[in-house]
C-alpha cells in the first residue's frame, strides 16, 4: 500500500522542525502531492505535520 500526501496548509509561521519535515516529505507548496511508501518512518513524519497535510491510501502500481 502507498500513501498519497497532499499539502493543504502553508508551512509559513511554523517552527523549523515542521518546515523541515515538509521538505523531507518532498512538499513545499500548497496543493503539491507525493506518493510515498507506507513505512513507519514516513508515518512518523506525517504524524508531526498532520495538521498541514491530507493523506489517502492508494494501491501501489
Amino acid at each position: 500500500m502507498a500513501l498519497r500526501v497532499t499539502q493543504v496548509r502553508s508551512g509559513i509561521g511554523r517552527k523549523p522542525p515542521q518546515r523541515g519535515t515538509l521538505r523531507a516529505l518532498g512538499l513545499g507548496r500548497i496543493g503539491k502531492s507525493r506518493v510515498l511508501s507506507d513505512r513507519p518512518d514516513v508515518r512518523g513524519m506525517l504524524a508531526k505535520v498532520s495538521h498541514l497535510v491530507e493523506v489517502e491510501e492508494v494501491p501501489e502500481s
